[in-house]
């Protein structure tokens, strides 16, 4: 038996930020409402309290439970018999560090959207943070929640492709493809300011997102990085464009194109991962499959849902051989429930289910700014190799 089902109940959730206009905020909510892991019962969900409390109702949050800043949420939280047990965090990234030091403090399991903060020092402040007081800390890299990706992963780990070799991974998005800057709301979007965005957008936004994905599935860690980062839009302050290339611990060698201002792409994410003994292909628009391609014999077309797929993917997916798609919801929904099974298991006194384990944690998110400082300073550097070891 799991613990979250050993507990018998939902964790009870607050969240930071989430208002409108913020769309990863609802995402997050479906998330963690969607398995029954957890129940929204509070929140402190803007700067703006009176828009904050506006969108309580949006949440399924009680008006005396719509507060006006985190601070007053987490302390009239800990006065109620049912106060919260977890945060969701879903602010602009500069809010990030003091907002997970102050609910770690609490004793409150948290989930943070990436990037994990701005720097590796501030990233490194939430991770002793989070081992010294003992509680579940979830990044959310969602990708990793598709069952697909979590059999790839598993995969790679058997031995199925042979010793890894090689990686490629793309993520194209077109969404700072015209000028941006220009429009209307400009002055409110708070990605277009380096200050409140961190020291690279493309590298925050949409690069720690490719970063873990080749980790995750490679099962180890970059060793060094050499890049170039930059923006395509003429004058623009926010970088939009990386490449790199890069090699894992075990070797491997891989590469990486990251860009925000490609025209007409549609979240455009590809990961293949090659070995001695045949390669893997997962594409974003085809997520409910991965190509399994053996050096001898037939190329697979691997599905969700169908039996004789690993533990891990199986345990990720809720529609079985039907037919029907899962898609962004499910994989935030499966994040969710592992950061729901540590929290519990914490509770309980009692070791998690082991396949909890794949959620994206402290370790995790350091990384992903380990690497993003790496890359600036290879940039710096005309794409000289850097470390992204601690």
């Amino acid at each position: 038996m799991s613990a979250l089902a050993a507990l018998g109940r939902p964790l009870r959730l607050g969240f930071v930020g989430g208002a409108a206009p913020s769309m990863i905020g609802q995402v997050h909510r479906r998330g963690a409402t969607l398995d029954n892991a957890f129940a929204v019962v509070a929140g402190a969900l803007s700067r703006d309290a009176a828009r904050g409390r506006a969108a309580a109702a949006e949440y399924g949050i009680a008006p005396d439970r719509a507060y006006a800043t985190p601070e007053e949420m987490i302390a009239r939280e800990a006065a109620r018999p049912d106060g919260i047990e977890a945060v969701a965090i879903v602010t602009p990234n500069d809010l990030h560090h003091a907002q997970a030091l102050a609910a770690i403090a609490a004793g409150l399991d948290v989930m943070l959207d990436k990037p994990m903060a701005n720097s590796v020092a501030e990233a490194e402040d939430i991770a002793r943070a989070a081992a010294a007081r003992g509680v579940a800390l979830g990044i959310a890299h969602a990708y990793s929640g598709y069952p697909m990706l979590r059999e790839a992963r598993a995969l790679v780990a058997a031995g199925r492709i042979g010793a890894l070799r090689m990686m490629q991974v793309e993520y194209f998005g077109s969404g700072l493809a015209a000028r941006v800057e220009d429009a209307p709301d400009a002055s409110r979007r708070w990605r277009l300011d380096p200050a409140r965005s961190g020291p690279s957008l493309v590298l925050g936004d949409i690069g720690t997102h490719a970063h873990h994905l080749a980790c995750f599935v490679a099962g180890e860690p970059f060793a060094a990085i050499g890049a170039e980062v930059g923006t395509l839009m003429p004058g623009r302050q926010v970088q939009d464009y990386a490449q790199a290339r890069f090699r894992l611990a075990g070797g491997a060698r891989g590469s990486m194109v990251l860009c925000q201002g490609a025209a007409g792409a549609e979240n455009h994410i590809l990961l293949r991962a090659f070995g001695a003994e045949g390669h893997l292909e997962w594409r974003h628009a085809a997520h409910n499959e991965l190509r399994l391609a053996p050096l001898e014999g037939f190329p697979m077309i691997l599905s969700r849902g169908h039996p004789g797929l690993s533990p891990a993917a199986t345990r990720a997916t809720r529609f079985r051989r039907t037919g029907h798609p899962e898609g962004l919801h499910e994989a935030f929904a499966t994040l969710y429930l592992d950061l729901a099974e540590h929290a519990a298991a914490r509770r309980l006194g009692i070791p998690p289910d082991p396949l909890s384990r794949d959620l994206p944690d402290a370790t995790a998110g350091l990384q992903g700014m380990r690497f993003v400082e790496a890359v600036l300073r290879s940039s710096a550097r005309d794409g000289a190799w850097e470390s992204c070891a601690g």
